[in-house]
């Protein structure tokens, strides 16, 4: 009888699961709507126009997924800090968020397939450059240095990671200032209280075309990673339709159309192995 009580719940368990993976996409298909979770302050990625409307490269992805499904995208302004922690929760149905891969956030997330990648550059006002020499530069080079960085971003864990190799080897460590929007790391920067800005080299173009002979982008700290959005655990069926769909456009081309368009470059994304081992 044990056994049998044990198989039951083992069934229901299982079939629960299932009803689970199936729930979020059957609910954006009845609803007639995708509720998705951004913080439109990263261009070009995804950020706010002077029409007051969100756009950018993920963005301009994310409004064909929602168009192939037959469904209205609503956006749900977010603080990059709090996307995760809503979408666990279930305030929205998924994130729009650019979000670097890793293995840690692996852990609570699932990823889509990823649709760019991401290598991260130092930003500095333009007369500190030329404390800077070369395209590629060490966590030594940032030595002692204060930096400005989006808070629960990877960049800002990257530069904590910095701070254990430069302890290691008795170095001074950065001085981080986390901070919300990539507007406020500028801000930071600009007003001389940080000496640096750490961020995506696509997110820092635009500053320098924005100010320029005020900032300068001086190297690449770092290994590049891929950029994806991510579902709750157990929303198996919403993220096998987003990724199906990244790859449905990077076949027909549009999704090369696109990077050409918002980032300037183009480039192929894997459907598979793409996240980091620990």
């Amino acid at each position: 009888m044990k056994k049998i009580a044990l198989l039951a719940v083992t069934l229901l368990t299982l079939s629960a699961a299932m009803a689970a993976q199936a729930d979020t996409l059957s609910d954006i298909k009845s609803s007639g709507k995708i509720t998705v979770g951004i913080d439109p302050t990263f261009p070009p990625y995804e950020f706010t126009n002077d029409s007051g409307e969100i756009t950018g490269y993920s963005v301009a992805i994310m409004q064909s997924f929602a168009k192939d499904l037959g469904v209205k995208l609503e956006f749900q302004k977010t603080a990059f800090s709090g996307i995760l922690p809503g979408l666990i929760s279930g305030s929205f149905n998924a994130e729009g968020s650019s979000l670097n891969v890793t293995a840690e956030r692996a852990k609570k997330v699932l990823f889509t397939t990823p649709f760019s990648k991401t290598v991260n550059g130092v930003l500095v006002r333009e007369s500190d450059v030329s404390k800077f020499s070369g395209k590629k530069l060490t966590p030594e080079d940032l030595s002692g240095m204060s930096g400005a960085v989006k808070s629960a971003s990877l960049p800002e864990q990257l530069l904590k990671g910095f701070n254990v190799t430069l302890s290691k080897e008795g170095k001074k460590p950065i001085t981080i200032i986390s901070v919300d929007t990539l507007d406020q790391t500028v801000s930071t920067l600009m007003t001389h209280r940080a000496d640096f800005v750490f961020d995506d080299i696509s997110a820092l173009a635009p500053v320098v075309k924005k100010f320029p002979n005020k900032v300068a982008q001086v190297g690449e700290v770092g290994p590049s990673q891929w950029m994806a959005w991510a579902t709750r655990k157990d929303d198996l069926s919403l993220n096998k339709a987003i990724s199906d769909h990244i790859l449905a456009m990077q076949k027909d081309g549009e999704l090369s159309a696109l990077q050409k368009q918002y980032l300037g470059t183009t480039f192929t994304v894997p459907a598979s192995d793409f996240i980091p081992q620990e």
